[in-house]
């Protein structure tokens, strides 16, 4: 299948910049971090090709930037959705019922744990604690907190983000 020219075109500009990333961080002493924050900023997400390219320019080995992106949670190897639902699965929030609004999740937007959504507008994931206890249960989407839910509730705020 072959791409089309402005999928090329944004390919290429992207590629420059991360190596403008790792080129502004690779003299820098404990700069894998940061470039990989950039780097997921400029991508969404952190796929193998993007993590081969920071090895080759920081001069390290693959594995070790495979497993600093595999031990923090702010790193991800998934695409991400414009709309990123996380449900908070922390002992509070899931014994007031996190589970069914997990479930919910799951069959309202048809995903598993870590998956997206073809037209990547939806991704969901689950966390152990966001640290809204008093809140229980809640759901973070983007930067939008969500508190007290109950599943009837869920319907409505993904439809609230369907329509943006």
């Amino acid at each position: 299948m072959a791409m089309d020219c402005a999928s090329c075109a944004e390919t290429q500009e992207k590629l420059a910049k991360l190596h403008e990333i790792i080129e502004t961080h690779k003299d820098v002493r404990g700069s894998l971090i940061p470039v990989l924050h950039e780097a997921q900023e400029l991508y969404g997400y952190l796929p193998l090709e993007v993590q081969l390219e920071i090895a080759n320019g920081l001069n390290i080995p693959l594995a070790e930037v495979y497993g600093v992106v595999s031990f923090y949670t702010r790193f991800s190897i998934n695409p991400k959705g414009k709309y990123q639902v996380n449900v908070c699965l922390g002992t509070a929030c899931y014994v007031k019922g996190a589970g069914k609004i997990l479930d919910k999740f799951k069959e309202k937007l048809g995903l598993d744990v870590g998956e997206c959504t073809e037209d990547r507008k939806f991704s969901l994931d689950a966390c152990r604690c966001i640290g809204a206890c008093g809140l229980a249960p809640v759901v973070t989407i983007n930067e939008d907190v969500y508190g007290r839910l109950l599943p009837d509730q869920i319907d409505a705020i993904i439809d609230k983000y369907k329509e943006l």
